[in-house]
């Protein structure tokens, strides 16, 4: 029997990529999956209808998060399509920003944290109290948390927003057994990525500074939340998983 028969899961972001990949291996692994997403009905559909194809069962929710209202239109939905609570929920949703200390601007900021940082924060602070005792938190974070990017600074300020929550909500959960985990995702084979991947010298720079010598696929993320969500992952709490197949580890010698 797979490991999440009788759960249910909310997945933002999941339209797409590394979300994606992750509502379609939850739904493999038994559970009902709700895969959020922002504005892409199409894409969406995509997700939903690939998981019914494999013998899985998820419904699509829209919420930009862009917008004030976004946590309470996605409870909206949830209440009118989902039976119960939430046993898990993975915040996965996320905007990119290339952007340094010199470029960013005023509306550039606001706009990145209130994806990255404001949404996932509210969603847990209506998801949580009515969470069954033994749930799971997963949020997605990144690896520029780790290694300093200078043109990313907004984007990894919101992970490391997101890992501290983590972190702190790891510990005010765990008399439940409620676990919270974070992963922290490498360079990986999504559409953000799709511009560096035309430049053959980018990937093969990436290769060579990474440990297991490739860039990651959305399935290497999925994987490790399937685990974190799954009872084998009951004592693992409060911890970072360097999901980047050990990218910049070392000097190259």
């Amino acid at each position: 029997m797979p490991s999440l028969t009788g759960k249910t899961a909310l997945v933002t972001g999941a339209s797409r990529g590394i979300g994606r990949a992750i509502a379609q291996r939850l739904a493999a692994e038994g559970a009902l999956v709700a895969v959020h997403y922002g504005t892409n009905d199409a894409a969406a559909k995509e997700t939903t209808d690939s998981i019914e194809r494999a013998g899985g069962r998820a419904v699509a929710i829209r919420a930009d998060f862009e917008t004030p209202d976004a946590v309470d239109v996605l409870f909206q939905g949830l209440a009118t399509h989902l039976p119960g609570p939430l046993d898990i929920v993975v915040n996965n949703a996320a905007i990119g920003h290339s952007g340094s200390l010199e470029s960013a601007t005023e509306a550039d900021f606001d706009r990145v944290f209130a994806v990255n940082v404001r949404a996932p924060f509210f969603l847990l602070q209506r998801a949580v109290p009515h969470m069954p005792d033994g749930g799971r938190v997963i949020n997605i974070s990144s690896s520029v948390t780790r290694i300093a990017v200078s043109h990313e600074l907004v984007y990894g300020m919101t992970k490391g927003a997101l890992d501290i929550m983590g972190r702190t909500l790891a510990y005010t959960l765990g008399r439940r057994g409620i676990t919270v985990n974070s992963v922290a995702a490498g360079v990986t084979d999504t559409d953000m990525i799709a511009m560096l991947k035309a430049i053959p010298e980018a990937v093969a720079g990436i290769n060579a500074a990474t440990a297991l010598g490739r860039i990651g696929e959305p399935a290497d993320i999925a994987g490790i939340v399937a685990f974190l969500a799954s009872d084998d992952a009951r004592w693992v709490t409060g911890h970072l998983v360097d999901a980047t197949g050990g990218m910049s580890l070392g000097l190259p010698i």
